[in-house]
Order: C-alpha cells, then structure tokens, then sequence
C-alpha cells in the first residue's frame, strides 16, 4: 500500500462545504499533489451523493495522471436525500450492493479503479461471507485494489478479517477523542498490519471552548516556540508519533493549512511532551 502520509479529505469541497468550482477543485488539486498529498478521501454518500463526480469532472481537467494519486472511497450507507428512495437511514452491505456502489464510484470519478474501499460504518446485518464474495469479484475485475473498514472495533474487524484481508481502518482519532489508544482497536491493527487512518484528527480544539480544550490550548502554546509551530501542527505530530503508523485525513480546504498540515510531519516531538499533551487532553496523568 503506498497513501501519502496526510490525506485530503473531500468531504467540505463540495455541496456539504465550500461547493467548490471545477476550477477550484483542479487548483485545491494540484495544490495537495505539490505538497505530497496525493491520496484523497471520498465517500459515495459525500455531497448527498454529489461530491465523487464534481471531484471527477475537476480530475479529468486536471491533467494529473491517475497513476500518480491514490482515490478512496466508502460505501454501504443508505442516505436519506432526493437521490435515493431511502425511508430511513440505513447500511446495505449485500454483495450486490456493494457492486453496484462501486460501480458507480468509479463512473463518477472518472476512474478505472479504487485503490481502497472502505465499509463506511458496521451494520448489525452484515454478513461477512456476502461481504468477502463482493470484494473478491471487485478485485479480479481489477476495481479495486485494497479493501479496508471504517469505524469499525477490534471484534467488528476480527470478523470480517477472518473471511478477507483488511487493509485499513479508518477511524476517529484525536486528542479528544482517542478511545481507540486505550480499548485496544490500535493494538489490534498494529499486530493484524491493519493501516490506521484518522478522520477529525484536530477533533474538538478548535470547534469548542470548553475545560478540555482550554487546557490543551494552555499546553500547546508552552510548546509553540519550542517546535517553531502551530497549534495544529502540535496535534498533527501528536498523532504521527503514535508508532501505529496513522495517516490522518485532513478536512480543510484551505490551502495554507494544507501546506502547514504537511510541515507536522517533521516535527518530532520528544517523548515528555507527547504525554504533556495527552495529559492535557485527558484532564489527568497516566496511571
């Protein structure tokens, strides 16, 4: 498996964010692939089933070979919006349905192949056979070529992994919220070779102002001058520390915070700072 070691996501750039233009889209581009971001996180569902052929319409102007990036893409969720007669939302994990799902991710971003598709989220009904029989057809037709999970728990992939290979799982991951460091979902993937990747790695710092997140900014700017960086690059190499090896997924359309996301990944924090933060986060010190 070869992602770039920050991922663009493109959940905001289109109808659910910044409704970016096909111009905007090939600009934020280009952008990402010339500071190394050359992986970019899709959804079917992104947009209300919009965002995939905006993207794609944007890549085919591009000019950016398709060997040269990586695409991924989530399916299983059923969502409610005009384009789907959906009474309630909802998870379809049939082997049908993930076909056809694919199939139409792969028309709207004008592409041959996904290198990785995800299950969105687990379903109670998922039956991890009819899973394994649609991606195994998806990766002899040569549609995709890893498969992976998304929010899924240690028992969750343990069942879907004994019928298939996991790639990766993408999860939420931050420094508020990091349950997944502590009820063993990181230590499973890192002995199962499960890449992590991390949706919302900034979390909540900057989105509220509460006990938590005053403290973290307390403690992030005592560690500014001496890393040369900024409050989100700190919690960037926070998490690119962890020896799991996460890839976050970074949400922003902004192209200074792209290129400053990117410089995080040679901050090397020293090992009584990274729990200095972590302290911060949890409000206590480790036992």
């Amino acid at each position: 498996m070869t992602y770039s070691r920050l991922i663009a996501g493109t959940m905001t750039w289109g109808s659910w964010g910044k409704q970016l233009s096909k111009k905007e889209m090939v600009a934020l581009m280009h952008h990402c692939i010339s500071n190394n971001i050359t992986t970019f996180d899709h959804a079917d569902i992104y947009g209300a089933y919009t965002t995939e052929a905006d993207f794609g319409k944007a890549f085919m102007d591009s000019g950016v070979k398709r060997e040269d990036i990586q695409l991924i893409s989530k399916c299983g969720i059923q969502y409610m919006c005009d384009d789907r007669d959906n009474k309630v939302k909802h998870y379809d994990y049939s082997k049908d349905y993930i076909i056809w799902s694919v199939e139409a991710s792969l028309k709207n971003l004008e592409t041959e192949y996904l290198d990785l598709l995800l299950l969105h989220r687990p379903s109670p009904l998922m039956v991890a056979e009819e899973i394994a029989e649609a991606i195994t057809i998806l990766k002899k037709q040569g549609k995709i070529k890893d498969f992976g999970v998304s929010n899924f728990t240690a028992p969750q992939m343990d069942m879907i992994g004994l019928r298939m290979d996991i790639d990766v799982n993408q999860i939420e991951f931050s420094l508020t919220q990091h349950s997944a460091m502590h009820d063993g979902t990181l230590d499973y993937m890192t002995t199962c070779g499960i890449k992590p990747m991390a949706w919302s790695p900034l979390g909540s710092v900057f989105r509220e102002d509460n006990e938590q997140t005053r403290r973290i900014h307390k403690q992030l700017g005592e560690l500014m001058n001496k890393y040369n960086a900024t409050e989100d690059q700190l919690l960037l190499a926070w998490i690119l520390k962890h020896p799991a090896g996460i890839h976050p997924v970074i949400g922003t359309t902004n192209k200074e915070r792209l290129t400053q996301a990117v410089e995080a990944a040679n901050i090397d924090l020293e090992l009584e700072d990274w729990f200095l933060i972590l302290v911060a986060g949890q409000g206590h010190k480790v036992p």
